[in-house]
């Protein structure tokens, strides 16, 4: 009597490691990726072309960019300002439009008592909405 040899099957393979390690990988990159924020990406609305001049683009409704240096002083549109002269220009803007925005941009080695006094002299102007603004080099 003559027995087979069963034929050996070929290796499984499971899909659990593969879906742990994938699990893993997601985590990993979820937590160390970078948010973006997407209010600082800027909205054309429908029917208007991205260079026409609209009504978003009035002088009124631009936000101020304010520029933290270094050294603490404040740039604004290519002047420094001190502190007596800043928060008259941000209570001056506030009077004439109640809703302005400031973008405030700081220096890389920028102290952050002078932001933080930045902030609490816009907040004091009566500034609602004041942003931060950081951009990376790439």
């Amino acid at each position: 009597m003559r027995l087979r040899r069963s034929r050996p099957t070929g290796a499984v393979i499971t899909l659990t490691p593969l879906v742990d390690v994938l699990l893993i990988l997601l985590v990993f990159f979820m937590v160390t990726s970078r948010y973006l924020n997407l209010d600082m990406i800027p909205m054309v609305e429908r029917g208007t072309a991205p260079g026409a001049p609209g009504p978003a683009a009035a002088p009124e409704a631009r936000p101020l960019l304010l520029r933290l240096a270094a050294d603490g002083g404040v740039v604004w549109r290519g002047e420094a300002l001190g502190p007596a002269a800043l928060t008259a220009a941000l209570t001056a803007r506030v009077a004439a439009h109640p809703e302005t925005r400031v973008l405030v941009l700081p220096a890389g080695d920028a102290d952050a008592q002078a932001l933080v006094s930045l902030l609490e002299r816009a907040t004091r102007a009566g500034i609602a909405d004041v942003r931060v603004v950081r951009l990376e080099d790439r």
